[in-house]
């Protein structure tokens, strides 16, 4: 088959000659292959330049970043498991100071050794876990401190020191009454001390009554909680008034004859629910000497 030609006409403007072409089929081929061999020769050498250029600067900072962001991660995880151990271990010790607190650490409420960690793997650390186990050990503390308070505020109110310092001349229990020579049952501790001597609150208390009381004379009555109350007889003078709150050791009355008394000593009850019980068994300072 014979070779195809064309003819271009081009047309400058009126009065211009005519300018023609007479091309082939094969040149038009030609033309379009050199055309197309030098775009892609442009596309390439455009490409391979940028590509040199991106890859040399942004591959190093891209390995930089990675870097960076590596030991970022590193010192997150790090810093994760070191607060995970400090978790542990203050969970382990909120749950023996729940032992010493009377709290029974298997019951509801007041878990404290939670044990386990955190993941750290995958993309995410699972925060809400750690949210969890704050919140818990929060509560934990929260009634320990409560039970540890009470049980203070329990010590505290528990009469424990002598109130005067003196002979013990009389027990609790049966005696000859010292007037009418009667055995008659004696509902506290007789204290013989120098007149005046101060006479101390044994617990912290509120003051229920202060005044003249009978065979008592002039006496203190002290109200603890927990159903422990104190008296104190036979003052010569009385240093508080009704309603007012006092500490243990503060100081009450002092030492006096007033009442239904043979001499200058300190009458002194402990009652527990309302009954006298033996004072003895509560003073733990130093024994009283006789």
């Amino acid at each position: 088959m014979g070779n195809r030609y064309h003819t271009i006409i081009l047309v400058p403007h009126a009065r211009a000659r005519l300018r023609k072409w007479r091309v082939s089929n094969l040149q038009i081929s030609l033309l379009a292959a050199f055309l197309l061999v030098a775009t892609l020769g442009a596309v390439f050498f455009t490409w391979g330049f940028f590509t040199r250029t991106v890859d040399g600067a942004e591959i190093e900072r891209l390995r930089t970043e990675n870097e960076d962001l590596r030991q970022v991660n590193q010192s997150f995880e790090s810093s994760v498991q070191q607060l995970q151990n400090k978790l542990a271990s203050y969970e382990d010790r909120t749950q023996e100071l729940a032992i010493v607190a009377g709290l029974d650490p298997a019951a509801e409420g007041t878990e404290a050794g939670i044990g386990g960690g955190l993941s750290t793997e995958g993309s995410a650390l699972d925060l809400s876990a750690f949210e969890a186990r704050t919140a818990r050990l929060d509560g934990a503390l929260d009634q320990v401190e409560e039970q540890l308070h009470e049980q203070l505020r329990w010590i505290s109110s528990m009469p424990a020191i002598t109130p005067a310092r003196g002979i013990l001349t009389s027990g609790f229990g049966m005696r000859p009454d010292p007037i009418t020579r009667n055995r008659a049952f004696h509902s506290g501790l007789d204290i013989a001390a120098a007149p005046g001597a101060p006479v101390h609150a044994t617990a912290d208390g509120v003051v229920a009554r202060a005044g003249r009381n009978g065979g008592l004379g002039k006496a203190v009555y002290l109200s603890h909680g927990y159903g422990l109350s104190t008296r104190y007889g036979h003052l010569s003078k009385i240093a508080v008034k009704p309603g007012e709150r006092v500490k243990r050791g503060d100081v009450i009355g002092y030492v006096g004859s007033t009442g239904r008394s043979t001499g200058y000593h300190l009458h002194y009850e402990v009652h527990l629910d309302g009954k006298a019980v033996n004072p003895a068994a509560y003073l733990l300072d130093q024994p009283l000497g006789g």
